[in-house]
């Protein structure tokens, strides 16, 4: 059985992006999924779909994100919760982070992993059980 590890929204879009300059962060994105059992949160959905809508440059049309729905019926999907808005709103002042990447982090937590890969967030950076790993660095 694979490792569960929580997934932020860009290490999808990477992985379904059609851009050529994304081709070495597909693949890796890629590789990450095949590597570990990928947990997300309806954050996360929503944010894939609202970003694939506004940047047609990805390539990443409305059967991508069909596909990517069905996909995510194979996933761990952490719900948000009151108690995990609270979180994240501690998460926010305590350490000065916006009200999305606090949400990703307090979802993150609350799903019981202990990675979570995200390009967004400060590498290496650690709450609870929780460290951030940002794949996309060199010997990463």
């Amino acid at each position: 059985m694979l490792e569960p590890a929580f997934f932020d929204t860009n290490l999808f879009l990477y992985a379904y992006s059609q851009a050529p300059e994304d081709r070495p962060k597909r693949d890796r994105a890629r590789k990450l999924f095949e590597q570990y059992q990928p947990v997300i949160s309806v954050q996360v959905i929503q944010e894939f779909i609202a970003t694939a809508l506004r940047k047609p440059h990805l390539g990443i049309d409305d059967e991508k994100i069909d596909e990517f729905l069905a996909i995510c019926a194979c996933h761990t999907i952490q719900p948000i919760h009151l108690e995990t808005l609270l979180q994240a709103t501690a998460l926010r002042r305590r350490y000065s982070l916006s009200h999305w990447d606090s949400s990703i982090l307090a979802a993150a937590c609350a799903s019981g992993s202990e990675i979570l890969f995200s390009e967004d967030l400060q590498h290496n950076f650690s709450v609870q059980r929780l460290r951030v790993r940002n794949p996309f660095l060199p010997a990463v």
